[in-house]
């Protein structure tokens, strides 16, 4: 009898060229470039990996960055359809909202063709952008603003949540998390995303798959449940009992741990470090601090302890850097998908040029 994996945990469904994990050694690889060479790209760059196969040369950058840059801009209609939204949700909900809007104003909607597809992924990948920012800035009483085209993916984000630029630091922290959170493999958004293209509907279709999957807390939404745990904790001091009341009471400790990752997750390296910059360059530690001793703690009484390698994932850092950046915890998830739109995509994209409907059984009982 055929042994039944629950979560399909360890279970290969598919065979991609899209990304890989060795959850053993922690590497993490885009097209077979690791994730510390990536990281130090554009997001464009990034970007372009993911949909065609390879860095771009800088011809093809400039291209590709023009292209982008020229569809960030969201129309009257879109920003009415976002004003319809009912602002004590998450952003990840307007997100969804609005990127329905968009497929109904598509003349391709229902061309799954590579070439109508790219030109679908180009809009899609600049406008979440946009539509996050614009929605924040709706909700919280002010217009949105147009987008600074002389700006990166990241920075201009940013530009148009606050209407002030960036530092130079705070530019890069955005537009590294963007790369860091661009592709993970088959995780929860990208499967259902997948298995949504697996039927032929249309690339739209697929993206609201996967950002109805990435804003469960026990995916993509664990960055906002991070954001709301280091509110709770006052100091560093405390953070050491906050952590072992969580343990005593079998609760989760959130950004910690994951289905893959054996060891420290390679993002969290990265994110600890831009944190850690992030303090150093505003002269506050104390978020830092605290996230450093929770870490500690978890790593003390569960792993050296317990032997569980629960270690830092993505999402435990890069809540501390949101918090730096003065973004609203409900604003994460969709911050998020701002990064990971492009891997949706390139599955996609890969899914229909060699298809077959997903559709596994289940047995009864």
């Amino acid at each position: 009898m055929t042994e039944i994996k629950k979560g399909l945990q360890d279970v290969i469904a598919l065979e991609t060229r899209i990304s890989c994990i060795d959850g053993e050694k922690g590497i993490l690889k885009y097209r077979n470039f690791d994730i510390n060479e990536l990281v130090n790209l554009s997001y464009d760059s990034v970007s372009y990996l993911l949909l065609n196969g390879d860095i771009p040369n800088n011809t093809e950058l400039d291209d590709f960055s023009s292209k982008l840059k020229n569809e960030r801009e969201i129309n009257e209609n879109l920003i009415q359809t976002i004003k319809t939204c009912n602002f004590n949700i998450e952003a990840m909900d307007a997100l969804r909202t609005a990127v329905s809007h968009m497929s109904h104003c598509d003349l391709d909607l229902n061309d799954i063709s590579h070439d109508a597809n790219i030109r679908k992924a180009i809009k899609l990948i600049a406008r979440f952008p946009t539509i996050v920012a614009s929605f924040s800035r709706i909700k919280t009483g002010y217009n949105p603003l147009s987008p600074d085209y002389n700006l990166s993916h990241g920075a201009n984000f940013l530009y148009m949540l606050s209407g002030e630029k960036p530092d130079e630091l705070e530019a890069k922290v955005m537009e590294k998390d963007l790369i860091l959170t661009a592709e993970h493999e088959l995780n929860a958004s990208t499967f259902s995303s997948r298995v949504t293209a697996s039927t032929l509907s249309d690339l739209h279709s697929a993206i609201i798959s996967g950002l109805d999957t990435l804003k469960g807390p026990l995916h993509g939404g664990a960055r906002m449940a991070v954001m709301n745990m280091l509110d709770e904790v006052s100091s560093s001091n405390d953070a050491e009992q906050y952590v072992m009341d969580l343990i005593q009471n079998n609760q989760k400790i959130m950004g910690f741990g994951h289905r893959v990752y054996k060891t420290y997750d390679p993002r969290s390296n990265i994110y600890k470090d831009l944190a850690k910059k992030l303090a150093e360059n505003k002269g506050d530690s104390t978020l830092y601090n605290i996230a450093e001793r929770i870490e500690d703690t978890v790593i003390q009484e569960l792993v050296e302890k317990q032997n569980k390698p629960i270690y830092p994932n993505a999402d435990f850092y890069s809540g501390v850097i949101y918090k730096y950046l003065g973004l609203h915890p409900k604003l994460a998830t969709s911050v998020f998908a701002i990064g990971r739109v492009s891997g949706w995509i390139a599955h996609c994209l890969e899914q229909y040029s060699d298809n077959r409907l997903i559709r596994p059984r289940a047995r009864s009982i």
